[in-house]
């Protein structure tokens, strides 16, 4: 008899409880419509980014609110992401297990790389706008870099703003926050 490896049934597409049966390889892998999403580790430059948009936030957070990087999101059996940052009440995070809710985030953050850019521009936009986050960014780092903020309004977001390095974002969402897109490059 052959070992069962881990991975989504042949039959249907994947689901959250298919995700749990993988392996910690070091990959990442996440759920759009029951599709398997698999990105590589994330390189010291994606992550320097990421420490750098993740500080921004902390330094301006209120404190009731907390922003956590990495964090697991189950949107639905057939929707997971793990977004590079997120905000959540401060209250959740010694009550959640292993994955936030769609209901729990206030923003989630996905730092852009050559490989992620639609991904992050257009699923993932779709996908946290059908679970009703908020507010959305995506830090393009290729950008010089450049910061797009993505904004719910209905049942969509609409389109984005657009912030350049060399000039400063005055947010209002989910708290207020002035910031240069070239401090994530810092």
């Amino acid at each position: 008899m052959e070992p069962i490896e881990p991975g989504c049934p042949r039959d249907s597409s994947c689901t959250v409880q298919d995700l749990l049966t993988f392996p910690d390889d070091g990959k990442r892998y996440e759920l759009c419509d029951g599709n398997l999403l698999v990105s590589p580790a994330s390189a010291p430059h994606h992550q320097r980014f990421i420490s750098n948009a993740l500080f921004a936030l902390a330094q301006a957070q209120p404190p009731h609110l907390t922003t956590l990087p990495t964090v697991n999101l189950r949107i639905s059996d057939r929707d997971f992401y793990i977004p590079d940052i997120v905000v959540v009440p401060r209250e959740l995070v010694d009550t959640v297990g292993l994955m936030f809710g769609p209901d729990d985030l206030l923003l989630a953050v996905e730092v852009g790389s050559p490989s992620t850019r639609m991904r992050d521009e257009e699923v993932k936009a779709l996908g946290y706008a059908q679970a009703r986050v908020p507010v959305y960014w995506r830090v393009e780092p290729d950008e010089g870099p450049a910061l797009y903020v993505y904004e719910l309004d209905g049942d969509a977001y609409g389109p984005p703003a657009v912030h350049k390095a060399g000039s400063v974002a005055e947010l209002s969402r989910p708290f207020p926050l002035a910031v240069d897109p070239a401090a994530f490059a810092a």
